[in-house]
């Protein structure tokens, strides 16, 4: 919008330079052309069909690394993860065992969103519901991977929440979710491309406005390959 608005100025002040002389009683007259831009996504405008999308990354963000990262923490505080550690359940075991509930729990939330976006703000889902439960699972995943990590740096659980208050306030600021990402400077989007709710929040975009299916993300993950490997030729 704010490129068609200047645009009309453009053609106002060309207008104006070029009718000269004589020319110069008709410079205030209407432009020969309007511009008049049409979404394609989102055609009424409304607010809430642009930010929905968006608040169930943030949401996932908050919940999954938190409440990873303090619940491990604690149990090492009281000493139950040292009496874990000594029995023969294996660390990978013991991993599965500590995220695995906390999956559950994010696909709980997840229900509820899409409770919300239905009822409540009557959003579109144009797309493939296969594709958004798998980027949905991923995402989840990596978060709880995230507050496991935070969990082993922090030694408290005041450090465990400072820390996850830290990556929440990079996935609101450098995701796109406050911020237009296109808008950004070269060094906020270097950031955000780092941070995983940038990518699901294009995701879930994708598939609740765009119309996103299986196999056209199949298809323009190939193409992104394609150009990669190009690139690196």
């Amino acid at each position: 919008m704010g490129a068609a608005a200047a645009l009309s100025g453009i053609v106002n002040g060309a207008v104006t330079q070029t009718l000269t002389s004589p020319l110069i009683s008709i410079a205030g007259s209407p432009a020969p052309f309007g511009v008049i831009a049409h979404r394609q996504y989102n055609p009424e405008g409304k607010t809430s069909t642009n930010i929905v999308p968006r608040l169930l990354a943030i949401i996932l963000s908050m919940t999954m690394v938190m409440i990873t990262a303090v619940a491990i923490v604690k149990e090492r505080e009281r000493g139950t993860m040292e009496m874990v550690i000594s029995t023969p359940v294996k660390p990978l075991e013991m991993m599965l065992g500590k995220i695995l509930p906390y999956v559950f729990v994010g696909y709980v939330q997840t229900a509820v969103f899409l409770v919300a976006v239905f009822v409540v703000f009557s959003a579109p889902f144009e797309g493939s519901f296969l594709v958004f439960f798998i980027g949905f699972s991923l995402f989840i995943l990596g978060n709880l991977a995230l507050g496991f990590l935070i969990s082993t740096l922090a030694r408290s659980q005041m450090q465990a929440m400072q820390l996850s208050f830290l990556t929440i306030l990079s996935s609101i600021l450098f995701s796109g979710f406050m911020f237009p990402f296109a808008g950004m400077p070269s060094w906020a989007q270097v950031l955000g491309t780092g941070v995983p709710a940038t990518h699901f929040i294009r995701l879930v975009r994708m598939v609740m406005l765009k119309g996103l299916t299986a196999v056209m993300l199949v298809a323009s993950l190939l193409r992104w390959q394609s150009s990669w490997a190009y690139s690196r030729c």
